[in-house]
């Protein structure tokens, strides 16, 4: 396992693929510091918060651009092998085919958390030097949790994408899979059916903004039906697959 685990390490090390990835997770920081700026020039008087930078960039990373870019990152690991025809030689030497996919899950959540650590790091800088108000303690660290406990639910919530990768062995299919999903959330942003919609309830979990009609356990059991079902179909699958 740790073995798989380097070798995959040492594989993306070579690869353009994750400085790509780091530029799609500055994308958020980036657009909503844009966004602050252009709103302050409109209304001077009014301030800034470190607060309000963080809710608003955790919001967009998780409902928009991190269903995306995530899904992309998926396809990219756990498509490679078949891209670069060297899963056969991986199986015979011998690796078992669920070592193959903890090791890529592995990897896929070191991705994912370095991505939400480049996030939430340049929206903290960015807030600097647009001198946003009200940084303390209490917000960087309510603020770190809500980044990570995001990027965790949707590693969590990556599984139904490994699937649909595994099933068509190719990104297009994969792309309008997460496509369709950010779309949902899009659509479900200000309904109260959001913490039902496993991708969506994950911005509800990490900023507890739940709904009154449904309990917080909702949103719980939606992600991790979602996840584990993914997962099962994911080894199912892969066990019974030939690998040619």
């Amino acid at each position: 396992m740790v073995n798989l685990l380097y070798t995959e390490l040492l594989k993306l090390k070579r690869a353009h693929m994750l400085w790509v990835s780091i530029i799609g997770a500055a994308a958020a920081p980036v657009m909503m510091f844009i966004g602050f700026m252009n709103s302050r020039s409109a209304h001077p008087d009014e301030p800034v918060t470190f607060e309000v930078s963080f809710y608003n960039t955790n919001l967009y990373v998780l409902l928009l651009i991190g269903t995306l870019l995530y899904g992309v990152i998926t396809s990219y690991l756990f498509h490679r092998e078949y891209a670069e025809d060297t899963l056969k030689n991986l199986l015979i030497i011998p690796v078992s085919k669920l070592s193959l996919i903890v090791s890529k899950c592995l990897m896929l959540f070191l991705w994912i958390m370095l991505l939400t650590a480049v996030a939430w790091g340049l929206t903290f800088v960015l807030g600097l030097i647009g001198r946003f108000d009200g940084l303390t303690a209490a917000v960087i660290l309510v603020s770190l949790k809500q980044f990570f406990l995001g990027g965790c639910l949707l590693f969590l919530l990556s599984t139904p994408t490994i699937f649909v990768t595994l099933l068509f062995k190719n990104y297009v299919p994969t792309i309008i899979f997460t496509a369709v999903i950010t779309m949902a959330n899009v659509a479900l942003a200000s309904h109260e059916y959001r913490v039902l919609f496993p991708w969506s309830a994950v911005h509800a979990i990490a900023v507890q903004g739940y709904i009154p009609e449904y309990p917080a356990l909702y949103s719980y059991i939606a992600v991790s039906v979602a996840s584990l079902a993914g997962f099962a179909a994911t080894v199912i699958y892969f066990e019974k697959s030939d690998i040619h």
